[in-house]
């Protein structure tokens, strides 16, 4: 079994101003979209009909959330129907049909041409509001105070994390950084839905999954600063982590390559009939963005189970996950899921947003948009937190990140060898010729090669 999580963006001018009702015309959209895909997925591809999804991924009950209608919040695990996008009563001639592969196609004597754009856009599950209240109508699975609180903890931690790694590297101390800033919600809301069996295929702003598994914040520094400790012995570029004690495979920085292997490594959880799934995620370049209505309306077009989800609401993520991987599991069907979001930092360290963004547009998704602030405000409500707690733990993080910053900084590098170790058994010759040559390369220009590491 698979699944696929991925990203697109799409500049404000190109959303439909007369969905504004959970999206701001003048909104600039992150989206995200996953794809779930089980170990069976490539039969489900051929096109055969859902049914039977959960009550809280039918399209009316989102509306129903999206619209506040006065009804009770309620939790809610399962449901009956999938929404399809046509009906027999589309046509006039309905009781003239044929039968073809994927179904029964009915007749009608008007000639009428598919519109090159929806009159109305794929509406958006929610559960929080912006204040952090529960909208009136939401169906979601209930998440407990200690799970809620760890969910919490995790996104501020990431945050923080995110902030000083970021100012490490403008100091000159580690070379390359990146931030998950405004898509905390999606890393640590789809972590707490999955199970530590999953196997995760990411691309690079999910370190949140491996901070939620139990990798260490002296673990992120290692493979940050690239020191002897580092699990990839200082071969990749810094924030591309990797665990196999976390079921995380190591991230690589091409494009979408993970989605293949994601295949590959589903089946291999068919064959050794694990009860578990694969997590793969993708961003912008792997989605390939086009002129319609975002990512979640290619799920029908691949005959794959769809939803559209507020990436900014934790809870609404953690009940989406949760569902689509118990379909997943039991019902062995792929599901497609566009979580709406918003890339608050800049792309990396090597980037400068402001010049293709405005500074405002960021700001408000950074404060008014903020997925932490909006948690924060529905924890608190519950009672669970305070702000004595908040002040003691973003004190207590950054104590340890600065210190785990300081023992990475101190750890010896990689012996010069590791740079041809592990990939084959024997080194072959070309490579031992390279190694020799870099060896002569640096005893003669020593002045120019880092100190540091141990030939």
């Amino acid at each position: 079994m698979a699944i696929w999580l991925s990203r697109s963006r799409k500049i404000a001018h190109f959303l439909n101003p007369k969905i504004a009702y959970f999206l701001q015309p003048e909104d600039f959209s992150y989206k995200i979209h996953v794809n779930y895909v089980n170990s069976s997925s490539f039969r489900t591809l051929s096109g055969e009909n859902f049914r039977s999804p959960h009550a809280f991924l039918d399209n009316s009950a989102t509306v129903s959330a999206l619209q506040r209608r006065c009804r009770r919040p309620e939790s809610t695990r399962a449901g009956e129907q999938v929404e399809t996008r046509y009906s027999d009563d589309d046509y006039e001639d309905e009781n003239q049909a044929m039968d073809f592969p994927g179904g029964r196609v009915s007749f009608t004597h008007e000639m009428k041409f598919i519109s090159e754009a929806a009159d109305k856009r794929i509406p958006c599950y929610r559960v929080l509001s912006d204040d952090g209240y529960l909208i009136a109508g939401s169906r979601f699975e209930q998440v407990d105070k200690e799970t809620a609180v760890k969910m919490y903890k995790s996104m501020v931690t990431l945050q923080i994390m995110d902030n000083i790694f970021y100012e490490a590297q403008r100091q000159g101390r580690i070379s390359f950084y990146l931030t998950s800033t405004g898509e905390e919600a999606i890393n640590i809301a789809a972590a707490a839905a999955l199970t530590s069996d999953d196997v995760i295929l990411p691309q690079y702003r999910e370190p949140g999954i491996l901070l939620w598994r139990g990798f260490t914040l002296q673990e992120f520094a290692n493979q940050c600063f690239g020191n002897n400790a580092d699990y990839g012995k200082g071969k990749q570029m810094p924030i591309h982590y990797g665990s196999n004690k976390h079921n995380f495979f190591t991230i690589s920085s091409p494009i979408a390559t993970q989605l293949p292997q994601a295949a590959g490594v589903a089946y291999s959880l068919k064959m050794d009939k694990k009860e578990a799934c694969v997590v793969a995620f993708t961003g912008d370049g792997g989605t390939k963005q086009f002129r319609s209505d975002g990512v979640v309306v290619k799920g029908q077009a691949y005959g794959i189970r769809s939803i559209r989800v507020d990436g900014n609401d934790a809870l609404a993520v953690y009940s989406t996950i949760r569902a689509a991987r118990e379909m997943v599991i039991h019902e062995q069907k792929p599901v497609l899921v566009e979580a709406l979001s918003y890339r608050v930092g800049h792309h990396s360290t090597s980037d400068d947003s402001t010049k293709y963004r405005p500074v405002d547009e960021i700001e408000h998704w950074k404060t008014a948009r903020s997925p932490l602030a909006r948690f924060r405000k529905w924890v608190h409500k519950n009672g669970w937190w305070t702000d004595d707690e908040e002040s003691e733990l973003r004190g207590s993080i950054r104590k340890q990140l600065l210190n785990a910053i300081q023992v990475a900084e101190k750890t010896e590098k990689p012996q010069l060898a590791e740079m041809f170790s592990d990939v084959y058994d024997n080194l072959p010759s070309n490579l031992h010729e390279q190694e020799k040559s870099l060896r002569e390369t640096i005893k003669r220009h020593r002045q120019d090669y880092p100190t540091d590491v141990p030939l």
